[in-house]
């Protein structure tokens, strides 16, 4: 049987596990059988059209998972570091993948096969209850997520489309200084803008004296003055 002792920490950390001791966790890896894979920065992991069957978990590096629009142009649509699932929807609904997911960087993957985590074992084990639970909780959240996903690309000015990005990003991560882990042209696909477009409304914020900014960082000078732009 594989040792899965050096994924433990990581995987206590996501939402598909939480709650969760050791030692229920090593038992319902036991059952899943689950497979590791490792990617290099820019390889697929899934490609859009194809149904998936398992539900992944990434253990190292990033992924971006991108769609592509009917007039040709990707917009981000989320990217995920350490700790993060996907493919979690696909594997219980049974549905195509919308998005093609790739590795930002080198990375590793941990895969359960979509039929183990929604069916027992003959053992019954007690953590695969909270399993399922756990499942219903981060299918709910990531509904959430992709509302929020919305709000922001529908918003028709790239003014306002960076503003409430940039007080989104504050929140959620309690600080006025925060990374938001892309570099210029990977914010513009997210935000679904030009590249040039956004660098000069960031130069515009930061002459307003609202914002500091550094390569992937960012400092919120003046949150009201934001929030009005708004």
């Amino acid at each position: 049987m594989k040792n899965y002792t050096e994924f433990l920490p990581i995987l206590k950390k996501t939402s598909l596990f939480s709650g969760m001791e050791d030692k229920g966790i090593q038992e319902l890896l036991a059952c899943f059988a689950p497979v590791v894979r490792a990617y290099a920065a820019g390889e697929i992991v899934l490609l859009a059209g194809f149904a998936d069957v398992d539900l992944g978990i990434v253990l190292d590096g990033e992924i971006e998972a991108v769609k592509t629009t009917a007039g040709g142009a990707e917009i981000t649509i989320t990217v995920m570091g350490p700790g993060g699932v996907f493919g979690d929807i696909l594997a219980a609904s049974g549905s195509k993948s919308p998005v093609t997911i790739t590795a930002r960087t080198g990375c590793r993957a941990l895969f359960i096969p979509h039929e183990k985590l929604l069916s027992p074992c003959a053992m019954l084990h007690s953590a695969h209850q909270q399993l399922l639970r756990n499942l219903i909780s981060t299918l709910s959240e990531k509904y959430f997520q992709l509302s929020d996903r919305v709000d922001l690309l529908i918003v028709k000015s790239l003014r306002k489309k960076i503003c409430l990005f940039l007080l989104e990003s504050m929140k959620r991560g309690g600080s006025a200084t925060f990374s938001c882990g892309m570099n210029r042209a990977q914010l513009a696909r997210y935000l679904n803008c030009e590249r040039s477009a956004l660098s000069r409304e960031l130069s515009r914020l930061r002459a307003m004296g609202l914002l500091e900014t550094y390569r992937d960082s960012f400092k919120i000078l003046d949150p009201q003055g934001l929030k009005a732009l708004l």
